[in-house]
């Protein structure tokens, strides 16, 4: 057997013209579209629960609703279509959620998503309180200002005088609690 000689080069540019060479790699599948399937997984087991949703009741329907109501469970509904919430409502304020129940299906879908609540079903029964923060208040107790010279009382007045009543009192008032501060500090810094 004879080996046939290797082509010439303008032999192998032809060769090469004529066929195609390996397909160029295709660029990596994007981040979104890999996780997409897990990220769905995990909404259905963990993200469109009554749980995440007790967390923020106050916020998402009020403080005075959240007092009388709490979410239970939301019954999803069959494919892409919108679930139900089941809400927990002592006895009588169940009334008033019935009467506002457009209302909280429109803040618990801002929430959850688009179309992620289509009804509510009412159960009726004891709610336990609101958790709220264990840190008191911090309340502001302000030291009493020193009087103002009786001058500059004189002249705070007359500048305020012909504004109405209810203008004149509040203003007067902030600037005497301006002109005390400043004596109080001696030299006004925003000068």
């Amino acid at each position: 057997m004879s080996r046939r000689p290797l082509p010439t080069e303008e032999e192998a540019r032809q060769i090469l013209a004529q066929r195609r060479t390996k397909p160029p790699l295709r660029p990596p599948p994007r981040a979104s579209q890999k996780l997409q399937k897990f990220i769905k997984e995990l909404d259905s087991k963990f993200g469109r629960s009554a749980n995440s949703l007790e967390g923020r009741w106050a916020e998402i329907v009020g403080e005075r609703m959240a007092r009388v109501s709490r979410p239970l469970k939301i019954i999803k509904g069959k494919g892409n279509t919108p679930g139900i919430l089941e809400l927990r409502v002592v006895g009588p304020a169940s009334l008033l959620v019935q009467h506002q129940q457009h209302e909280i299906i429109e803040q618990v879908n801002l929430y959850l998503g688009a179309n992620a609540i289509e009804k509510i079903r009412i159960q009726q029964g004891p709610v336990k309180p609101l958790v709220t923060s264990t840190k008191a208040p911090r309340s502001r107790t302000l030291k009493p200002l020193p009087p103002i010279a009786p001058a500059a009382e004189a002249e705070l007045e007359a500048s305020v005088a012909d504004l109405p009543e209810h203008l004149r009192k509040a203003l007067t008032k902030l600037g005497k609690a301006a002109l005390a501060r400043s004596q109080d500090e001696g030299e006004d810094p925003y000068r």
